[in-house]
């Protein structure tokens, strides 16, 4: 971001961040002229690598939601965090207005690197923390998703939305699905074994007891039908 530390935005609210969002991200011309501090953000995050772990973004309350979603959400400044604003002083994500990033803490001090700021420009800024809403962490997305997507492309399984964290199982368990494969439910082998056993005992045991008719055969009893359904 360094680099970039007194770029002004051009005539008509255009911006060199807007039109490469309109050209990378998002099919859109009207972000060539948007207000442009979280697409500065995706921007640098794209040159920087970490486009995965930052998210790319033009609206910042869906920015900062994304954060929540991911387990990366938090109340405490860090230097790298994706600081998140609300000038009315609210705390509530939907009322966000600016983002920036947090670049070091000093004395109380948040010193952050802010596009779209003061008006125009992209420079350094000092802030407390009254019009902070919380703070996204890159971080804390990096160490969710790579433990659960080793050795595999972590920014196409996530645009691809088939990124999944579950619980890790216990030793000598097993995975039973529903018949969409999607709701995992683990079960203990040996007590599911133990049961099934007493099932197929008290089966026999009642097929030897149960009175015959004088042809052979099991009359059929008659009733309802229970509903049937998985929890």
């Amino acid at each position: 971001m360094e680099p970039e530390l007194g770029y002004r935005e051009g005539p008509g609210l255009h911006s060199k961040f807007g039109e490469w969002y309109s050209l990378t991200v998002d099919q859109d011309a009207q972000y060539k002229t948007a207000p442009w501090c979280d697409m500065f953000i995706a921007w640098a995050a794209e040159q920087a690598g970490v486009k995965e772990f930052v998210g790319q973004f033009a609206w910042t309350p869906s920015h900062a939601r994304w954060f929540e979603t991911q387990g990366a959400w938090s109340q405490t400044p860090e230097a790298g965090a994706l600081i998140f604003f609300d000038w009315s002083g609210g705390k509530d994500i939907t009322g966000i207005d600016h983002v920036g990033i947090v670049e070091r803490l000093e004395s109380g001090t948040i010193h952050t690197i802010e596009g779209n700021v003061d008006g125009v420009w992209l420079k350094r800024k000092e802030r407390d923390e009254s019009k902070v809403v919380g703070y996204g962490l890159p971080r804390k997305v990096k160490e969710n998703l790579t433990g659960v997507t080793t050795g595999k492309d972590v920014s196409t399984l996530q645009a691809a939305g088939r990124i999944e964290v579950r619980p890790a199982l216990v030793p000598g368990s097993m995975i039973l699905t529903d018949y969409s494969g999607t709701s995992p439910i683990s079960l203990e082998v040996a007590p599911v074994a133990a049961l099934l056993t007493f099932i197929l005992g008290m089966t026999f045991i009642l097929s030897r007891l149960r009175p015959h008719t004088s042809t052979g055969r099991h009359r059929r009893r008659r009733g309802r039908r229970e509903p049937y359904g998985l929890d």
